[in-house]
């Protein structure tokens, strides 16, 4: 109910979740359009699959790093705290936030997609779209938290990174161009990142729906991993945090 009200009364959440990314997927669809006509459709719907997934992981990340900080810049982060709330409930309740509105996002641009791009999204079969969402929500997820880590640690001076941090890793994820244009060194630190996997295993899709299991399984594992990763880093930033007082500044 909380980040409800927060995102119906500010025009900045409603243009960073919902207007910027559906503008993005207009301006990659004229792309595709272009495309299509040069390097042919399945290039263009690369594209096309890409920016519309990559939604996913940009807005949860996002709800969760700048659904904390709007508490900060409201001097609303300690009255939260004192209540009964765990740390995991907070945590767990801006990543359900964030799965619907990436999930709002994903259908109106996959309607657009279809009506002005003539793409179809459900091509790629309604089960790998779910294990696609299902594993770039929890990478989106975990994300978040390592960006909650260093705000708590660090403050709001690097409150930048809450929403231009995650676009430092997207080259590395192969969104938009399958990972082998990508030289050596960065092609074996592509496959690190769990959505490597979804989006080639998503370009794949495009031509087959079968479902594509063993980067969805790569996936899922490396999540987890990343999961527990980012839980022991967010206990110990957020327990340093306390002791060096950072925490009761930042609403300072």
């Amino acid at each position: 109910m909380h980040e409800m009200f927060v995102t119906r009364h500010s025009y900045e959440v409603i243009n960073d979740i919902v207007i910027y990314p559906l503008w993005s997927i207009i301006v990659f669809g004229f792309l595709t359009i272009y495309l299509s006509g040069v390097a042919g459709a399945i290039v263009a719907h690369y594209i096309l699959i890409g920016m519309i997934l990559w939604q996913v992981i940009n807005i949860t990340q996002y709800s969760i790093a700048v659904g904390c900080l709007w508490d900060v810049w409201a001097r609303n982060l300690t009255n939260i705290f004192i209540t009964p709330i765990s740390i995991a409930e907070y945590l767990v309740s801006y990543a359900i936030s964030g799965a619907i509105k990436a999930l709002i996002v994903i259908i109106l641009g996959s309607i657009l997609s279809f009506f002005v791009f003539r793409f179809n999204i459900l091509q790629l079969g309604l089960i790998n779209l779910l294990l696609y969402f299902i594993n770039l929500l929890l990478f989106a997820f975990t994300f978040g938290i390592i960006i909650l880590s260093l705000l708590f640690r660090f403050g709001t001076r690097i409150q930048a990174f809450a929403w231009g941090l995650i676009t430092f890793f997207q080259p590395l994820m192969a969104v938009i161009y399958p990972v082998s244009i990508l030289p050596e060194p960065l092609k074996t630190l592509a496959y690190v990142f769990p959505p490597t996997y979804i989006f080639e295993a998503a370009r794949i899709s495009i031509n087959t729906a079968q479902i594509q299991w063993s980067a969805v399984l790569i996936a899922i594992i490396l999540n987890a991993i990343w999961f527990l990763l980012a839980v022991t880093f967010f206990n110990y930033m957020f327990r340093k945090s306390r002791e060096i007082g950072q925490f009761a500044k930042l609403e300072g």
